[in-house]
């Protein structure tokens, strides 16, 4: 059934055809520089394309051949991205990607997102010396002076993790401070902790059929002065499935997309408030097809509203 194909499925069909789609990341970014967004809170710019670690590519991080990995994070920096997202949280990605991106001394390179929680799913308080420990560790993994951003995953007990994450900030350690949660249950929270604290940086689900953050959430981080990171842009495995083995319709030639991947990319980060998107893979031909999302055009008002016309009209809502 063509509800069952996914993006790998149709990568090779497409290239098993003949298609002129390359997926070299260097030729993609021969075709134009990644395009970049500013971080509200300093205007230094970002690649508006990144890398998360959790799904598959968590899966690949516990075992013991990083073969692939390896390739991943070589065409992130090929192809001209630097934004990668992790946690502790994320079984053995944030311990093998630090370890890998030493490997290739690469870690400079990148814009290094972790996160902190040791409050537990069921929303108990957060030890501070616990909270502490987590966070030197992610130091000790990733074997940088300062990491780029550490956001508190999951509201976990925001009160007391949050002030931990301003200390290493007053510090030094940290250059940016964040908040996070794809779990619609906590959105009324983050609103509230938006409103109350100054962050640089949020991080929420945010898809061309799941835009319940276009409400609420995102006026407020432009209002804030926040930066945004787009999380789940595929609705995991979700959008695939739905499109099926249909061709990409042909006004995405509009804003340059040429695979579904770009297509969903090009609408997640073309809302002003997004600073970058970070869809996790454990494939380089993925990683490479993503890079494509942020290169050429990008869609305006006007073509998103017809973009996310069209995937609500298909079936399978």
């Amino acid at each position: 059934m063509t509800s069952k194909l996914t993006r790998r499925d149709w990568l090779a069909l497409t290239m098993g055809a003949g298609a002129t789609l390359s997926f070299d990341p260097r030729v993609l970014l021969a075709q134009g520089k990644m395009n970049t967004k500013a971080i509200p809170s300093s205007g230094e710019r970002l690649p508006v394309i990144g890398l998360g670690s959790s799904a598959t590519f968590a899966s690949v991080a516990r075992s013991e051949d990083l073969t692939a990995l390896r390739e991943v994070f070589k065409a992130l920096v090929e192809g001209g991205a630097t934004v990668f997202d992790t946690a502790p949280g994320y079984g053995a990605s944030e311990e093998a990607s630090g370890k890998i991106v030493n490997e290739l001394k690469i870690a400079d390179k990148l814009f290094w997102a972790t996160k902190l929680n040791v409050a537990g799913r069921g929303g108990g308080g957060a030890d501070p010396a616990a909270a502490r420990q987590q966070v030197e560790t992610s130091f000790a993994r990733v074997k940088k002076a300062k990491i780029d951003l550490i956001q508190v995953h999951n509201m976990g007990d925001v009160g007391v993790q949050i002030p931990i994450l301003r200390e290493y900030k007053q510090q030094g350690r940290i250059r940016y401070i964040g908040l996070t949660t794809t779990f619609e249950n906590q959105y009324a929270d983050l609103v509230a902790t938006m409103r109350k604290e100054t962050l640089d940086f949020i991080g929420v689900d945010y898809a061309i059929d799941n835009r319940h953050a276009e409400a609420t959430i995102l006026p407020l981080a432009q209002e804030r002065k926040m930066g945004v990171f787009a999380y789940a842009p595929f609705g995991r495995t979700r959008l695939f499935k739905r499109v099926g083995n249909r061709p990409v319709p042909d006004f995405a030639k509009e804003f340059d997309a040429t695979t579904w991947a770009q297509f969903f990319l090009k609408f997640v980060v073309s809302h002003p408030a997004i600073t970058a998107t970070t869809p996790a893979t454990s494939q380089a031909k993925n990683m490479a097809d993503n890079i494509g999302g942020g290169l050429g055009r990008l869609p305006d008002a006007a073509m998103r509203k017809r973009m996310a016309d069209y995937v609500d009209a298909l079936p399978g809502a």
